[in-house]
């Protein structure tokens, strides 16, 4: 796999939206994962994707994330992975890993989340690189996800 990182500096916030809309939201290019599910991506998704909160409490995205628009290919390219590890999602709400939530994780600490609305069919969650081994750990012994 590829995983070209981009440079940052060569982009404006709105050259990277419109990156997002050409690559991930445009119906006309579908995005499947290497098990052919496709998944579904929307504009309005790239601030929840691209955005760090200053208070992880508060969850309040107010940080534009140079690290994670580095990796916005990533997305498409840890889908495709065949060698990507694949977990169960943790629901924070009900605090149960769910087989409807996908994670899948490449590179030891990069991970992209995907939720299923039918068996072949999913929407993307979220992508971001994990920070800390605690973490990764917590994800690497989740329950394996299972088709």
């Amino acid at each position: 796999m590829p995983y070209k990182k981009l440079k940052v500096q060569k982009y404006t916030e709105q050259q990277f939206r419109d990156l997002w809309k050409n690559e991930y939201c445009d119906k006309s290019k579908p995005i499947h994962t290497f098990d052919d599910i496709l998944v579904r991506f929307y504009e309005d998704m790239f601030d929840h994707a691209f955005y760090e909160s200053y208070n992880t409490k508060a969850k309040d995205k107010s940080i534009l994330s140079l690290n994670r628009l580095q990796k916005m290919l990533w997305i498409k390219d840890t889908l495709e992975d065949p060698d990507s590890i694949r977990k169960k999602g943790w629901d924070r709400k009900r605090r149960t890993y769910l087989n409807s939530r996908r994670v899948a994780l490449i590179k030891g600490n990069y991970i992209v989340v995907i939720v299923f609305l039918g068996e072949n069919i999913a929407n993307f969650v979220t992508a971001y690189e994990i920070q800390d081994d605690e973490n990764v750990a917590k994800i690497m012994t989740s329950p394996d996800w299972i088709p």
